[in-house]
């Protein structure tokens, strides 16, 4: 039986709001009690939403996008405001939310043949102005939920392209491989979504892996916040250094500063800086377009490879594998993912090495559903198409 399981998913880890509360600043801390409460909340509404997924498919290879405005309200999903096909209307959080979902979209089905999260067509809901002034954005389980940001910390969480497809691409988890949200799985889980989110950036922006900023969340915070962005998978551990407000960023960029903690579930939007530098690693000594070859080789993994308590080294092993398969056994791409995972202090595993050698792919059958077949080695990148 298929796991499941839904999780909240934030794109503002709890460690930056519990060091927001201890601010001198009493706006700030309001504003940081604030978040914690409004995000447990939502994360009991959670619950009932399961079931109710496979409502909200679309036609297949249609992309459908539904924004709607909560008004400061948090009884999802709010007041409809503009649908597919619709005309931009007045408000830049509903046309930046329609906008960065539709990229999404696009990114999938043009770089991986990707039909929506679900590859499905499932229809892509977002709400703007959740509650008041709320320091966050967060996928469900079904559908995108933005803050607007209390303008002293954050500014508004639909103003980031990468920020969007971070939070979608925990839908793609969700209908793949589901990893855990605990501890290293949970690491993964965002690992991924960072991933992601940095390749719709850049390519969107027509960015090769040199020319990418490689940070997550560029121009989230507010005027006055020492830092650049949520997080950086270039250089884990620099985002952000502004001890009297966000404090500083905890992530590390390899396993010998590992962070064993209970909190966020383990830590895994701080351990996640280990396998982003990896794969910072990997795109930048292939060279190009991160999409095309380090990306294709992190999908095929994530989606078709891992378990749902998947390990760091268990991402290794099939990144490596998937490289051996897309693009040749002993191939510098091969090579280039070997070596990104080794430099954060994870070592592929020799019975992988020798035995992938051996790796024949095939087609999958024509009845084997997507989600659990090897993504093609011949897939190519297709043109963008315009936004609509």
């Amino acid at each position: 039986m298929k796991h499941e399981h839904h999780h909240v998913c934030f794109i503002v880890p709890p460690h930056i709001f519990k060091h927001l509360t201890t601010s001198s600043n009493a706006a700030v801390r309001e504003a940081a009690h604030h978040a914690l409460e409004v995000s447990a909340a939502a994360r009991g509404k959670r619950t009932a939403i399961g079931p109710f997924v496979g409502l909200l498919a679309a036609s297949p290879g249609v992309k459908q996008r539904t924004v709607y405005d909560e008004k400061g309200g948090t009884k999802l999903p709010g007041k409809l405001v503009r649908k597919e096909g619709g005309k931009a209307t007045s408000d830049v959080s509903v046309n930046e939310a329609y906008d960065y979902a539709g990229d999404t979209y696009d990114f999938y089905e043009a770089v991986f043949a990707r039909n929506s999260v679900d590859n499905k067509g499932m229809r892509l809901d977002s709400s703007v102005h959740y509650n008041h002034k709320f320091n966050n954005a967060f996928w469900d389980g079904t559908q995108m939920v933005y803050g607007d940001g209390d303008g002293q910390i954050f500014t508004r969480f639909t103003a980031c392209i990468d920020v969007i497809g971070h939070e979608l691409t925990h839908g793609v988890t969700q209908f793949t491989s589901a990893l855990d949200y605990q501890a290293q799985s949970g690491a993964l889980n965002e690992h991924f979504s960072d991933v992601m989110g940095s390749l719709v950036k850049q390519w969107t922006l027509k960015q090769s892996a040199a020319q990418a900023d490689w940070l997550i969340g560029k121009g989230l915070l507010a005027p006055g916040v020492k830092g650049v962005a949520l997080r950086s998978m270039k250089a884990p551990g620099t985002a952000y250094n502004d001890p009297k407000t966000l404090g500083r960023d905890p992530q590390p960029a390899d396993m010998s500063h590992y962070v064993n903690t209970n909190q966020d579930n383990g830590g895994v939007h701080i351990n996640s800086g280990i396998p982003n530098k990896a794969f910072y690693n990997v795109a930048s000594a292939i060279g190009g377009n991160a999409w095309e070859k380090a990306g294709k080789i992190w999908y095929t993994a994530f989606t078709n490879k891992l378990g749902h308590t998947a390990q760091f080294a268990d991402a290794a092993n099939a990144t490596y594998e998937a490289a051996g398969e897309l693009f040749g056994v002993g191939k510098a791409e091969q090579i280039a993912v070997g070596e990104g995972w080794k430099n954060v202090g994870i070592n592929v595993s020799k019975q992988i090495i020798s035995g992938s050698a051996m790796i024949t792919v095939k087609a999958p059958p024509a009845s084997q559903p997507p989600d659990s077949a090897y993504v093609p080695p011949t897939i190519k990148s297709q043109p963008r198409k315009s936004k609509g």
